[in-house]
């Protein structure tokens, strides 16, 4: 019958601290092994194993920590349930013995939203800015008002005079035929409409290219040549010396002064109504002109490019002749301002780059209009085509005046006078044209 407690031997050469031979120290003690049972041996189930006597225990006194349940029998002392590094306190989200789960951070949507919103607006800003100057530097800033000699005073209000040219620059041969252009050098008038915008409505007057009129005496800003005082044609003066010629001219005549200049070209004109996908426009009477390439019915109907520039241009076959073209170009500027003005072009940047690349690659302007200018140009138009504003012809008194540049028309000059003075201080129109 062994001395020793159930599990352990009396096998003493496996020692305590084996690492020598030489006799043991003074109250050294052998450490007894332990054996377990194997699982399902048949033992009794273990409990856990009893403590060694005083007197063979290597720590003296101390007593030996329980051992851990279900893990090993060595409690290394990590395995208490704390969370690393969140120390010993106590309390409800401590981490100690019989914490709950620390509750979720709650979401500062008010945060986020304000972030979202300020993160928005600055894109915004960015795209809009570099739009901005995009845009901008695609005008031809290529008309110098400040070389347009004896200027009348300015007025109120603001007055543009928005010219069509029949400029065939960078166009090929096959879009002149496509377009009915012809394949004159240069460039001339093809319509001449001042626009004047005011607090009392916005007025858009046609001028009939064969106005007949005072040319005034001028010196060429590019040339130097120096022209005498002669009687012409209106478009004779473009002709002549470009649009600040016909900027003298115009002013001469009315004695209005012209803020800003915008001058586009047939195949500019031809893009732009493509790019906003047409536009609507009610014909007034069926329209058949080979010179023109005009075959249109009467009626509502859509007009791309190629139709609406034959629209635009067709003087023959008229009843009111050049005055009746002159009413046609007013109507369809209008409704193509206020196409291209809607949300569906402008929120639509897949139109409206198209658009504006197209419109102002080929836009002449004064140097120092800016894009406001054009801006505000494009929304006055609009504004005439919904009402608020007025189109007429320049007031006439004949439009079959004989001269010998042929049959021209002569303006009536008691009432231009009258519709100058109000465009000169902001009144409302009463003046109408024939």
């Amino acid at each position: 019958m062994s001395d020793w407690p159930q599990g352990w031997t009396g096998d003493r050469n496996d020692r305590y601290g084996r690492g020598s031979n030489s006799a043991e120290p003074e109250g050294a003690r052998a450490m007894p092994q332990v054996r377990r049972a194997a699982p399902g041996a048949g033992g009794p189930p273990r409990h856990g194993e009893p403590p060694l006597p005083p007197g063979l225990s290597p720590y003296g006194n101390v007593p030996r920590q329980q051992p851990s349940q279900g893990y090993d029998d060595y409690d290394d002392g990590y395995n208490t349930g704390q969370v690393y590094g969140q120390g010993n306190g106590g309390g409800p989200g401590a981490g100690g013995p019989g914490a709950g789960p620390r509750p979720a951070r709650r979401k500062n949507w008010k945060r986020r939203i304000t972030v979202g919103l300020v993160t928005l607006i600055v894109l915004l800003l960015a795209v809009g800015i570099g739009t901005y100057f995009w845009a901008d530097s695609k005008l031809r800033r290529e008309v110098n008002l400040s070389k347009v000699e004896d200027r009348p005073s300015g007025g109120k209000g603001t007055n543009y005079l928005i010219v069509g040219s029949d400029s065939r620059e960078g166009m090929s041969a096959e879009d002149k035929k496509k377009l009915h252009t012809g394949s004159a050098d240069g460039r001339r008038t093809d319509s001449m409409i001042i626009l004047h915008v005011g607090d009392n409505g916005n007025t858009m007057i046609s001028l009939p290219r064969d106005s007949w009129v005072t040319i005034p005496p001028f010196t060429g800003p590019d040339t130097g040549k120096r022209y005498n005082q002669t009687q012409n044609k209106l478009n004779a003066s473009f002709s002549m010396a470009g649009p600040e010629l016909l900027v003298r001219t115009i002013e001469y005549n009315t004695g209005l002064k012209i803020d800003h200049y915008a001058e586009i070209g047939f195949d500019g004109f031809a893009k732009i109504v493509d790019s906003v996908g047409g536009v609507e426009i009610d014909v007034p009477q069926d329209m058949k002109e080979k010179h023109a390439g005009t075959d249109l019915k009467k009626g509502k109907q859509t007009l791309d490019g190629q139709t609406a520039l034959a629209f635009v241009r067709q003087r023959y076959g008229l009843a009111g002749g050049d005055l009746d073209r002159t009413r046609n170009q007013q109507k369809f500027l209008s409704a193509l301002a206020n196409k291209a003005a809607t949300p569906s072009t402008v929120l639509n940047p897949f139109k409206l780059y198209p658009t504006m690349g197209s419109g102002l690659d080929s836009l002449i302007v004064d140097k120092d209009m800016s894009l406001w200018d054009v801006k505000d140009m494009f929304f006055a138009m609009k504004g005439v085509s919904g009402g608020d504003g007025k189109q007429m012809n320049m007031p006439v008194s004949n439009s079959g005046l004989s001269t010998p540049q042929g049959s021209a028309v002569q303006w009536d000059m008691t009432k231009v006078k009258q519709l100058m003075g109000q465009l000169k201080n902001d009144e409302k129109v009463t003046v109408s044209s024939n």
